[in-house]
């Protein structure tokens, strides 16, 4: 058997296979590895969802054309009631083994002949809607966790600005720092920037975009130093 760089198996018959459920998962995964690497995903995301496949056939103790249903089910128990693991991360999981299974059941790649020439049997998808999680609601995070609303994020902003005022009227030090604070929290809002993004950021970032000139230069630093608020944070 021969892998191709699109995950392709093709059959060579010159080729003795000796231990023929081994080679062909491993095969099996090799395959799926070219064809995410054809579809330019990185490695960083591809080698989790490999390492998350053998750890379901360690789990099942069954090679991928003989998965079924029940082993779905027994799996997903399993990380919910023992591992106590959070619907989000489940759900990615379901849809790593989902993309799996949708790989080695297509003919487009070859492994349903494989295995019904070496096993009898071929490879199904056994993943579906009703027995995997899905989006349950608009954000998977815990309650804790939630995005804030329009609203929590305008009072945010205002206690922002009024410790400014508040500081530079006790005539202490500090307004430097709180406006400072102030507006990049209202930067990292407004660009939905990652923290290290954020205190990354130089001033030629705030800059025109060259491939949108009739919008300006989007820059909230150059509106009014105070009283940023979501909604003109979300128009610029």
């Amino acid at each position: 058997m021969q892998i191709d760089d699109a995950g392709r198996v093709h059959l060579v018959q010159s080729m003795p296979v000796l231990r023929p459920d081994e080679q062909v998962l491993t095969m099996m995964l090799d395959g799926w590895r070219n064809q995410q690497l054809a579809g330019n995903l990185q490695f960083a995301t591809i080698d989790p969802k490999i390492r998350l496949v053998q750890r379901f056939v360690d789990h099942v103790n069954e090679d991928p054309w003989n998965w079924t249903l029940a082993m779905v089910e027994e799996f997903s128990a399993d990380l919910r009631t023992v591992k106590h693991i959070a619907h989000s991360t489940l759900r990615s999981y379901h849809s790593a083994l989902r993309a799996f299974t949708s790989y080695i059941s297509s003919p487009n790649y070859g492994w349903d002949r494989i295995c019904e020439k070496y096993f009898g049997t071929h490879p199904a998808q056994v993943f579906f809607d009703w027995n995997t999680a899905g989006h349950v609601q608009e954000c998977d995070a815990q309650p804790t966790k939630r995005p804030y609303t329009r609203e929590e994020t305008s009072a945010l902003f205002d206690h922002a600005d009024d410790e400014v005022e508040r500081i530079g009227k006790s005539g202490r030090k500090g307004w430097q720092a709180a406006y400072r604070d102030a507006v990049m929290m209202k930067v990292a809002y407004a660009y939905g920037l990652r923290f290290n993004e954020l205190r990354h950021l130089h001033t030629v970032d705030f800059a025109r975009n060259p491939h949108a000139r009739e919008f300006g230069l989007q820059n909230p630093l150059r509106q009014s130093p105070t009283r940023l608020t979501a909604q003109n944070l979300a128009a610029s």
